[in-house]
């Protein structure tokens, strides 16, 4: 998406502090930041990704894509092979390749939040439709819009969606899907926080007015810190990379973030630096220079 100006190179940025910590983890949005508009992943990222592992530093995918839209960088995973996805809902192992990830932690959304989140904002915003997201499944109200690459398990209201003894009763809730045909998405999402409250948290990746719900606290930022604590990791040694409005909080919490060329305004404010477009290789430009600065 391109909703601001072209903003500064990270090429063109003071010199990282002295005092600044030595990078342990980069931490790394998916779509509009590593991946191209195409999807791919260029040759120039790939080998800066897999120069800052032979370097020392992990790296962790940090997406609001599901486990099953992950097979977009399966084969980039190098050591690490793990990823945090559905914006903080799940850390996933990749090495298992398509289709056969692992799930290592799930924060799922508990169905009595995500009703009474479905009935507040439905109030609050007639008209919006939703689908719900699994571990492994995927279900949708009969009008909520075609925007996505796969067909639902299930077509019926949210409400049976997300009853007990409903379709995938048995199986975590890890984000709720809700789309508006036609509110503007910054004011959407606005409106939504202020409706849902604490039952939920509230966030969007998409130029569309389409939000995503997750269990309350649950975030790239908050998942991230807790992969971070297990591994003695601290804010100050981890670089971020974002585009959209679910990545501020994990920009504004990682010790040195990088706001894409891109990016969403509320994503530049939050950031400490700024790079190139997701198009110009704007991740793989920063890795670089990091690494040229350790030696």
């Amino acid at each position: 998406m391109r909703e601001n100006g072209p903003v500064t190179s990270a090429t063109r940025q003071p010199e990282i502090p002295t005092a600044a910590a030595p990078p342990r983890l980069i931490a790394t949005d998916l779509d509009g930041t590593l991946l191209r508009d195409d999807k791919s992943v260029s040759p120039r990222t790939v080998a800066a990704l897999a120069a800052a592992e032979d370097a020392g530093i992990e790296v962790f995918f940090v997406t609001g894509r599901p486990a099953r839209w992950m097979d977009v960088v399966s084969d980039h995973v190098h050591g690490h092979g793990l990823a945090i996805c559905g914006n903080g809902a799940a850390v996933v192992d990749l090495h298992g390749g398509p289709g056969a990830h692992r799930f290592v932690k799930v924060r799922e959304l508990a169905r009595k939040n995500a009703l009474d989140a479905v009935r507040l904002l439905r109030d609050a915003a007639p008209g919006t439709v939703y689908a719900v997201e699994q571990t492994y499944g995927f279900h949708q109200e009969p009008a909520y819009p075609k925007l996505h690459l796969e067909l639902p398990d299930n077509l019926l209201p949210a409400e049976q969606l997300l009853a007990t003894g409903g379709p995938g009763d048995d199986e975590p809730v890890l984000k709720i899907l809700a789309y508006h045909p036609d509110l503007d998405p910054d004011a959407f999402l606005t409106l939504a926080r202020l409706a849902v409250g604490e039952h939920a948290t509230v966030t969007r990746s998409s130029p569309s007015a389409l939000l995503e719900l997750s269990g309350p606290g649950v975030s790239k930022a908050s998942t991230l810190a807790l992969c971070c604590a297990e591994r003695g990791i601290s804010p100050a040694e981890v670089v971020a990379f974002g585009d959209m409005p679910n990545d501020v909080e994990m920009l504004t919490w990682a010790g040195r973030s990088y706001a894409m060329g891109n990016a969403h305004p509320a994503v530049v404010a939050a950031a400490s630096g700024r790079t190139d477009a997701n198009n110009e290789d704007g991740v793989a430009v920063v890795i670089e220079r990091l690494l040229a600065e350790r030696v």
